[in-house]
């Protein structure tokens, strides 16, 4: 049985050698991400070079996802390095503090707006709620706090208001260049960082299309306040993130957990992809096979119906970035063995269905799960109609025949969905295309002689948007 979860992997400098790269996509890496939080646009665009030539070595479809950076608020830095807050202790925040003049007393902070957002009474959290700060008075520049939770601070560290309420837009200037540089590289999905409603996620696409670039978005739930839209957001957005990181500071880690799995369910039941992050294997930054609790965390995620999950530091400045990736594949594959109820889905059996394409996918997928069927192809344009089909749990492959290497790579990271080259426009007629269909299947070892595969189609081959037929096909290269 193929894997049908996807693995989305973060590249830095542990993946910065060719070798390296080529390995986590034998391993089974479908989409790349970069982070454009650390480093430069020419570093970006040096490890694209890497990844595109990597998997043409691997001869994979292999997506590229570019996560902008967002409004992140950091403290600045310290004169020694780091200072160990001790509980009772004040401590200030100074938003016109030196850069690097941060003592036992006071450190600056980067975001000159914090004063304003920020009353006496709140709670704040720093470096992944680790350290927290009580306010007790705002003059001018300052925050003054009282330390109720202490431990080591080092340069450069996150800040969260508890509960939400940091007012900074989510596209920053440096995210407009980045999208621009995205947009450039024909990078397949861009991420925007701390989302807040439905209104960032349509201007970072329309500053995607400015840019002529043609990335599918991703929305970051990671905010507070995008728990309260999350359903103008999901619908706004083309992929949803479950950032666990910051949403975990923000709105406590007890209700992670439930929070996850009510993004999930809602991005599936609107039929968008999600992809769920952060820490997912963290102990193998640094030992070369995962605990017992990041097995669960990946397994439950693959069980709770998630496109994809995501590795970030484990191979992107980790010691073992090809055996993370080895062992989150070998987890999936395990949990998705005991998923038992993929085969009979009830999605959205009682609503309406938008378009002929949603109620093909619908009618194939039913058909599947009621049939000893090998396969489905999807002879598809865009991937749409694979789209569709994804959203319903199913342990039967979907293969997106298409000849558009940009399709290829879009589809790399829905669930159960696997991109095979094939051309439709070169069969002159319905018998030579069937031929082609099954001389692809068997050279590619997806079937045998004599399989059943369900194929859909337009009527107009090539034509966009025009799935509108599905056909039970017996495989056989003869008549």
């Amino acid at each position: 049985m193929l894997r049908r979860t996807k693995i989305v992997a973060t590249v830095g400098p542990a993946t910065d050698d060719l070798s390296v790269l080529t390995g986590l996509m034998r391993e089974g890496v479908d989409v790349v991400r970069l982070n454009a939080s650390h480093g430069t646009v020419e570093d970006r665009r040096r490890r694209l070079a890497m990844v595109r030539e990597a998997a043409r070595i691997s001869d994979r479809s292999v997506g590229i996802l570019l996560d902008l950076g967002g409004p992140k608020i950091r403290i600045e830095g310290f004169r020694a390095g780091k200072v160990m807050l001790a509980e009772g202790q004040a401590f200030t925040l100074d938003t016109e503090l030196d850069p690097k003049g941060g003592t036992i007393e006071a450190v600056g902070v980067a975001y000159k707006d914090l004063p304003k957002d920020v009353v006496a009474g709140d709670s704040l959290l720093l470096n992944d709620g680790q350290i927290v700060l009580e306010i007790e008075k705002v003059s001018g520049t300052r925050i003054h706090t009282r330390v109720r939770v202490g431990g080591e601070l080092s340069d450069r560290k996150g800040l969260n208001r508890q509960g939400g309420g940091i007012s900074a837009p989510a596209l920053t200037d440096r995210d407009r260049e980045d999208i621009k540089f995205g947009a450039q590289e024909e990078v397949d999905y861009i991420a925007v960082s701390f989302a807040r409603d439905a209104a960032d996620i349509e201007q970072a696409r329309k500053l995607v299309r400015d840019a002529g670039g043609d990335a599918r978005i991703v929305a970051k739930i990671e905010r507070h306040e995008a728990i309260t839209n999350l359903q103008g957001i999901i619908d706004a957005a083309d992929v949803v993130m479950v950032a666990r990181g910051d949403l975990g500071v923000e709105m406590g880690y007890a209700e992670l957990t439930g929070l996850q799995k009510t993004i999930i369910h809602q991005s599936r039941s609107r039929n968008r992809v999600v992809i769920t992050a952060t820490q997912m294997m963290e102990s193998m930054i640094q030992n070369p096979a995962p605990t017992r609790a990041e097995v669960s965390d990946v397994a439950n995620a693959v069980m709770d119906g998630t496109d994809a999950v995501m590795l970030s530091a484990e191979t992107a400045a980790g010691r073992y970035p090809v055996k993370v990736v080895a062992a989150m594949a070998e987890v999936i594959e395990g949990a998705e063995k005991y998923q038992l109820t993929h085969a009979r889905s009830r999605h959205r059996v009682e609503a309406m269905f938008k378009g002929t394409e949603e109620a093909i996918a619908m009618a194939v997928m039913y058909t599947a799960n009621h049939m000893k069927v090998r396969a489905i192809v999807a002879l598809t344009e865009t991937g749409a109609t694979p789209l569709w089909m994804s959203r319903i749990r199913s342990d039967i492959p979907v293969y997106a025949f298409t000849r558009h290497e940009a399709t290829r790579r879009r589809v790399t990271l829905y669930r159960g969905v696997y991109p095979v080259i094939f051309d439709v426009t070169q069969s002159k007629s319905t018998e030579e295309l069937y031929r082609s269909i099954f001389t692809r299947l068997l050279e590619l070892q997806l079937v045998k002689s004599n399989d059943l595969v369900i194929l859909t189609k337009g009527e107009y081959a090539g034509a966009t948007g025009g799935t509108n037929s599905m056909q039970i096909l017996k495989v056989a290269l003869a008549g």
